[in-house]
């Protein structure tokens, strides 16, 4: 009974071991030797690109990757056949601008909301005070600037790299 059960317990950690170490393969799109200009993309995302081949934008699931080629769900491609990728919703520093501008405009439109119903309710009447209509001004302006700012696209050359990563064990 003994010999069972560490037979069993054997046979289980050799499954999770196993299934742990599938392969982590990737599509990295590089800026320069900057870490945090890197982005990657894993099987079973969905890539937005525009090819050689192709003038316009095309969203496709990636499948598989080989040492030369992507396979998508319609598609082969190879990472030089990629002319730009769009990563607006990859790229981690746009979540830190998206983050700051609706922070930028949602304290400007507080800030008047506040000091509206604040002259309302101390003085009975609506008006607001040229500082505070300034500062709120400022605010909602920079927060609008903000908005522009995101990356959109990442664009092979010009030190701009997309490569495959392989991490497999075999």
């Amino acid at each position: 009974m003994a010999k069972t059960i560490q037979a069993l317990c054997f046979l289980f950690f050799l499954t999770s071991t196993i299934s742990l170490a599938q392969s982590k393969d990737f599509l990295l799109l590089k800026r320069g030797g900057n870490q945090k200009t890197q982005i990657r993309y894993y099987v079973g995302e969905d890539l937005t690109y525009k090819s050689k081949k192709l003038d316009y934008f095309v969203t496709d699931r990636i499948v598989e990757f080989d040492k030369d080629f992507i396979y998508l769900t319609e598609n082969i491609l190879s990472p030089d056949d990629l002319v730009e990728i769009d990563i607006r919703n990859k790229d981690p520093r746009n979540r830190t601008l998206r983050n700051l501008s609706s922070l930028f405009l949602g304290s400007g439109i507080l800030l008047i909301g506040v000091e509206t119903i604040n002259s309302i309710y101390q003085d009975e009447k609506f008006q607001i005070d040229g500082g505070v209509a300034t500062v709120s001004g400022i605010l909602v302006g920079t927060g609008l600037a903000m908005l522009p700012l995101r990356y959109k696209t990442f664009k092979q050359g010009n030190g701009n790299r997309a490569q495959i990563i392989l991490m497999r064990l075999d």
